[in-house]
């Protein structure tokens, strides 16, 4: 009976009378979220206090090494380091933890291991703003609180300390290029830490006072106490100060970016007091004020498992209003892209924007329930622009880390400027639009000259080209409102460019290379042609032209088996490891963000029942209410804005879009209440009856009968109700004869480029060249004396004949328009030399075959582009066979050294020589010349003069071994990577 009337209580409370966000909220929202949701798995949140898009992020410190100590805390570790101000949540990467304190008892220690505490689940617990424990070395009660630029921590001292410390860190975590703590009083200290990490140069200053006088205290540096001094500089500063009888102390630590004097400001106008009270309960206030601008209920008949999708919800809903955050003090100032200070004038300025993430959903979601920041991130983004010459990728604390691929600042602009956000300058935002993707970086040059990123050019090439096209087709719309038809033209053309990745003869999205398609191909293979997936999960990464997409596939019947078969495969990732591809239901992976808008597609079909049956899986299956309850990073929120706005029935698939896919509400009930004081609420009282009713089979708008798979934006925003009827077995009928959205590019079509059909880029026997085109009709006109195709040139009619080295030029037309020229060349290798390798190479980093060390082609300086052998753990042993005894005057190996990606060159090579291939003789040995300390990206040759004559020469390149201790992965076998042998 407790929990039957348990149940009851919170499906009543989930059904309360909800007021529009801008009065007061009668509803405490927090109680329904769970902060330590995403802190186990791979979720790599925190739990601690901030407020919403704070500048602080006070939150306990557990874990800093490893891919899941990213956010600086794991839920099942037992140890604390301390409560530093600045976290991230969610991403692949590490940074932040800045400004560490951590209260002791007994003699103070400046070293990690000594002032850690152990600390017990039980007596831990995380609301929005609030975060408690227990320090069980010290039987210290911990509590912590925020405002938007302050964090006020809360220590209860054991009644039986006479005295207590508080232990200021500045060194720990990431490398510290300067720092300096200073007391101002005995109740007043300040500092600065400028640190390099993910962000190459993080400046952040912190003003902290304390409730109660401090008796005494020590600035330390390298851990060495500097007596009497006030004020200490350098890389390894810490500070300890004393309190008599400590009892209960109340810290407040403002902080900023621009000087000690902004963090002082935003200290004293944001917490003028020591009331550690007052600010936890303001927190509160703001969270459920941002909470209740969606009100949900229902979602199951059991109560436990609605309240379980409630607070999944809304701690989802807490989890996108984490990030990004506010960088401006309170007085407008913030450090800028150009690392100078500037005034935010009637704007805040923010920083921490995971684009290339949050692009897909969570900038959509603002732009219904949050369209007053987000005009203010576009002005960030500007700003960024002015300042730093560049619109953000993905910038962090003014710092650009060029983290992920493509310019996803662009649609974030685009999308708020088509739904009526225009309170930012257009025509400079084009112009910073136009001029990110017109830049040479990261293989756009290559994608503009061609067509298409190649993948000789550029690592990743397929992955970009496509999102390259997704910002195309995003300035192409802006151009369209703006009335600009040549932009329009030139861009609506580009973003067509993905039809020069897609292979109509497999149906994937394929990388180009040397004119033809990079081989051998799998498309389960994670390899350096995707960003973090294989072609499954990017080849319906055509958002913008899923109708286009269609009928490359062979029509909407083509196309549906096609998601059947991502969704329902039972094939297994192969090719390089990598963890973000996680939540696989196939080979979708709900845990990486290419897969995201994948089950509404659907609807482009005669079959969005099973976008319905798709989407109710993702939400039941990759989201719970528990630490692991994330199938992925959580991205700074876009994992959970999927959640957010998928539960509400709707999803935006192409930002500048203006049609919201409909899937299937979670909830029986869903109010969003948009800022301009209307409501939209969805209903499907049916989720409150069944978990199984989870089929459309009739909707209503506003009570009349409504036959479109698809909700315009205006209709959403114009407020209304939209109420379906589901059931447990799909309508086909029905869904056949609902109207289905559009996503199709109709002017200025492209032609795809040809491409040729070879054994590979070398070769010893002739073979023919086949060329062909996607484009049926296409005519194919092409060159072999290094001329430019054109009309005029020889019509391919037959194979080519290659017998020798040759490099062919082709163009497709069709109705006048012709492709880019697509060029191969083709390298006939020697035949006096034949190579055997004793050691085999890594499959995964290899430009495969053993003849890649002879193929005259020789590697690049990235990696990833192939041509290089990988050995790990070996050495590199190759025989070179001449066939008879001959004169060799000079060998030569080319290496390569990468040391940040475990990439050294060997410690030396040696040559050795035979006659009969079994008695060897060393002739020479040849030592690295470059330091294994030194991070330049860089080639080196091991030349040696033989000046001798034999049959057999033996190449032993040794592994450096183990990577130093300096290396932040010490200990792990390096790699060697190899490419060209050369004989003279």
């Amino acid at each position: 009976m407790k929990t039957l009337f348990r149940g009851f209580l919170l499906v009543g409370l989930s059904v309360a009378l909800i007021l529009p966000a801008s009065a007061q909220v009668t509803k405490d929202y927090t109680k329904l979220v769970n902060p330590f949701i995403g802190t186990g798995g791979h979720g790599h949140t925190y739990p601690g206090a901030v407020m919403p898009f704070g500048m602080v992020q006070l939150s306990p410190d557990t874990r800093y090494d490893g891919w899941d100590g990213c956010s600086g805390y794991y839920y099942t570790d037992t140890v604390v380091y301390g409560f530093s101000h600045t976290h991230l949540s969610g991403t692949g990467i590490p940074d932040y933890c800045d400004i560490l304190f951590m209260p002791t008892v007994g003699e103070a220690k400046f070293k990690r291991e000594d002032y850690e505490s152990g600390f017990k689940k039980k007596n831990e617990s995380a609301t929005p703003g609030y975060y408690k424990t227990l320090l069980d070395k010290y039987n210290i009660g911990v509590e912590l609180t925020a405002t938007t630029r302050v964090g006020v921590h809360r220590y209860t001292y054991p009644p039986s300390a006479k005295d207590g410390n508080v232990i200021i860190d500045l060194q720990d975590r990431d490398e510290v290029l300067d720092s300096w703590i200073e007391v101002v009083s005995n109740h007043e200290i300040r500092g600065y830490r400028r640190s390099k990490s993910w962000a190459d140069d993080q400046s952040v200053y912190f003003y902290a006072k304390f409730s109660k006088p401090f008796r005494t205290y020590g600035i330390a540096s390298d851990d060495q106490l500097q007596g009497g001094k006030t004020k200490v500089q350098g890389k390894n500063v810490k500070m300890f100060i004393r309190f008599d009888n400590p009892g209960e102390v109340i810290t407040k630590v403002g902080i900023s970016s621009v000087s000690a004097e902004g963090a002082l400001k935003n200290l004293d106008s944001e917490v003028p007091g020591f009331d550690f009270n007052k600010v936890q309960k303001d927190a509160k206030v703001a969270w459920n004020k941002e909470l209740s601008k969606i009100e949900v209920s229902g979602g199951s008949p059991s109560a436990e498992k609605a309240h379980d999708k409630q607070v999944t919800f809304y701690t989802a809903l807490y989890h996108c209003m984490l990030a990004p955050n506010v960088y401006n003090d309170v007085d407008g100032q913030y450090r800028g892209m150009d690392q100078k200070i500037h005034t935010a004038k009637g704007f805040n300025y923010y920083t921490v924007f995971s684009l290339w993430d949050t692009y897909r959903a969570e900038d959509p979601l603002f732009n219904l329930i949050d369209r007053k920041r987000t005009q203010d991130f576009v002005r960030s983004f500007l700003a960024m622009y002015e300042q730093g010459g560049l619109l953000p990728i993905w910038p962090l604390a003014s710092n650009e880390t060029f983290c992920m691929v493509g310019n996803h600042s662009i649609p974030v602009i685009v999308d708020a400027y088509a739904k009526g956000i225009r309170g930012f300058d257009a025509e400079e935002a084009l112009r910073a639009m136009k001029s990110a993707v017109n830049r040479n970086q990261f293989g756009l040059e290559s994608y503009r000259k061609t067509g298409a990123v190649q993948s000789d050019d550029e690592a990743e090439s397929v992955s970009k080209t496509l999102e390259y096209a997704i910002d195309d087709w995003c300035i192409a719309q802006m151009s369209k409102m703006m009335n600009k038809p040549n932009d329009y033209k030139e861009f609506i053309q580009r973003a067509q460019y993905w039809k020069n990745v897609y292979n109509s003869e497999n149906g994937f999205m394929q990388a180009r290379t040397n004119g033809t398609w990079y081989t051998p191909f799998d498309p389960t293979e994670v390899n350096s042609n995707y960003t973090e997936g294989n072609s499954w999960q990017y080849s319906f990464l055509v958002p913008q032209d899923v109708e286009g997409l269609i009928s490359r596939i062979g029509g909407k019947a083509n196309f549906e088996h096609k998601l059947d078969e991502l969704f329902t495969t039972n094939s297994k990732l192969t090719g390089n490891q990598q963890p973000d591809v996680t939540g696989l239901i196939g080979q979708y992976a709900h845990g990486d963000e290419p897969s995201h808008h994948m089950a509404y597609l659907y609807n482009y079909t005669d079959a969005p029942y099973k976008t319905q049956y798709y989407v109710n899986k993702i939400l039941n299956e990759q989201y719970s209410p528990n630490p692991d309850g994330l199938s992925g990073n959580e991205d700074c929120g876009q994992m959970s804005a999927w959640y957010v706005i998928s539960s509400l029935g709707i999803y935006n698939t192409m930002p500048g879009q203006q049609q919201f896919q409909i899937g299937m509400p979670l909830f029986g009930k869903a109010i969003i209440h948009l800022e301009n004081g209307k409501e939209f609420t969805v209903l499907n009282l049916n989720a409150d009856i069944s978990n199984s009713n989870i089929y459309i089979e009739g909707m209503k708008l506003n009570n009349a009968a409504y036959n479109k798979i698809y909700l315009d934006y205006n209709t959403v925003y114009n407020g209304g109700k939209l109420k379906v009827t589901t059931g447990k077995v799909p309508n086909r009928v029905y869904d056949k004869a609902l109207i289905k959205p559009t996503s199709k590019i109709t002017d200025d079509i492209i032609v795809a480029n040809p491409y040729i059909i070879a054994p590979s880029k070398t070769f010893k026997k002739p073979f023919n060249a086949i060329i062909k085109c996607g484009d049926k009709g296409a005519k194919i006109y092409y060159t072999l004396d290094g001329t430019m195709p054109t009309i005029n040139s020889k019509l391919y009619t037959a194979p080519i004949p290659v017998i020798k080295k040759t490099t062919i030029k082709a163009i497709a037309i069709r109705n006048g328009k012709s492709s880019f020229v697509n060029e191969g060349t083709f390298i006939k290798i020697r035949g006096d030399i034949k190579l055997t390798l004793v050691n085999p190479y890594l499959p995964n980093y290899a430009d495969k075959g053993n003849e890649t060390l002879i193929n005259g082609i020789r590697g690049k300086t990235d990696w990833r582009l192939g041509n290089w052998q990988g050995y790990q753990g070996v050495d590199l042993v190759a025989i070179l066979d001449f066939g008879s005894v001959k004169p060799i005057n000079k060998i030569s190996l080319g290496t390569l050294q990468d040391s940040n990606v475990w990439i050294v060159f060997p410690q030396y090579v040696q040559y050795w020589v035979s006659d009969d291939g079994k008695d060897y003789k060393l002739l020479s040995t040849v030592k690295t010349k470059v330091d294994v300390k030194d991070l330049t990206v860089q080639t080196q040759e091991f030349t040696a003069d033989l000046n001798t004559h034999t049959r057999y020469v033996k190449v032993i390149a040794k592994q450096y071994g183990p990577l130093p201790d300096w290396h932040p992965f010490k200990g792990s076998p390096s790699y060697i990577f190899a490419d060209e042998i050369t004989v003279e």
